[in-house]
């Protein structure tokens, strides 16, 4: 079997929560032990609620924001053991595309400039510029007249695909992709996870695809990742987690997306209570205080990852003692 192209052991980021010079500080969780892996050509989805820890997952891989603690092993590489130095050679590798485009394009420069930004960074030779950049803005299907505008002059959509273009200009192996369709129009939506699917195809690119929308992510992911407060609480392959989700937690999240077809019937799933503060999560398994299947043992003792009906999931439910 293929070693897979990523590898994250464990990863954990906590944020101090206080400053103050008379307290012992106190940390923030935001990611708690997650544990994944991305296979070449492949596309993990990551979901969860706002505020779960997904985007913040995302930035650790890259090193964008610095991890606590944990793993994350490129093609046999720890880049968590690397010096600022040596990341910046792996960085060609991994690339990011942000949620808003408007605001992580540099409004003073034009689309020229912008592509021209990581060839430069990355020592492309000069003579080689103009020929990247014109094929890799027809990669996202974008005419050349675009060099010349600038962010402000473009739609939501066109701003997204230079975003795309910057990413994939010095040909990545990964592009993590940080809620990319979620500030467009439906209709733009779709053609941008299309050109995802082709670039991806075409280029022999990896992604990891970030979202709260289950609807996108089941239309572009091939295994999907369910987060809750920091945590992976079930990890499955597509077409599995959406035709039978095993944790509480994933039941509640599918079943919250619309229907399309009217003679579905669907058992709506209605979460009570409020999402717990991380900086005082509660003991046991993180969920506990909003499942309907809650137990004893749920309250006090944290489930752990086990393999189930072909998946990855963290739930008391599936204890050998409480089957049955």
């Amino acid at each position: 079997m293929t070693a897979p192209l990523l590898q994250v052991k464990q990863l954990e980021k906590k944020f101090k929560a206080n400053k103050s010079w008379f307290k012992p500080p106190q940390y923030v969780r935001a990611v708690n032990g997650v544990s994944l892996y991305l296979n070449q050509e492949e596309t993990l989805g990551i979901v969860g609620e706002s505020g779960c820890g997904k985007s913040t997952t995302g930035r650790c891989l890259l090193r964008l924001t610095q991890p606590t603690s944990g793993e994350v092993i490129f093609q046999g590489t720890d880049l968590l053991q690397l010096s600022k130095k040596e990341m910046n050679k792996y960085r060609k590798d991994i690339q990011m595309v942000f949620q808003d485009p408007m605001a992580s394009l540099n409004p003073k420069l034009t689309v020229r400039e912008i592509l021209s930004e990581p060839l430069i960074a990355n020592r492309v030779p000069r003579k080689e510029h103009d020929d990247l950049i014109k094929h890799t803005l027809g990669l996202v299907e974008l005419s050349e007249s675009y060099l010349s505008r600038f962010p402000h002059e473009l739609s939501g959509g066109q701003r997204q695909r230079i975003g795309i273009a910057r990413a994939i200009i010095i040909r990545p192996k990964i592009v993590i992709l940080d809620e990319p369709v979620s500030a467009l129009d439906v209709s733009v939506q779709s053609q941008i996870l299309n050109l995802l699917q082709d670039l991806q195809e075409e280029l022999g690119l990896s992604y990891i695809f970030i979202s709260h929308d289950l609807s996108v992510v089941e239309h572009i992911a091939h295994r999907v990742g369910v987060m809750y407060l920091g945590e992976i609480v079930e990890i499955a392959d597509k077409e599995q987690l959406f035709k039978k989700p095993l944790h509480p937690y994933t039941q509640a999240l599918i079943s919250a997306i619309p229907k399309t077809d009217p003679d579905d019937i669907k058992e709506r799933i209605i979460l009570t209570g409020e999402l717990p503060s991380l900086d005082n999560p509660p003991s046991g398994c993180a969920f506990h205080q909003r499942c309907i299947h809650a137990m004893d043992s749920c309250k006090t003792v944290k489930p752990q990852m086990q393999e189930v009906e072909g998946r990855r999931v963290a739930c008391h439910l599936y204890n050998e003692e409480n089957k049955g």
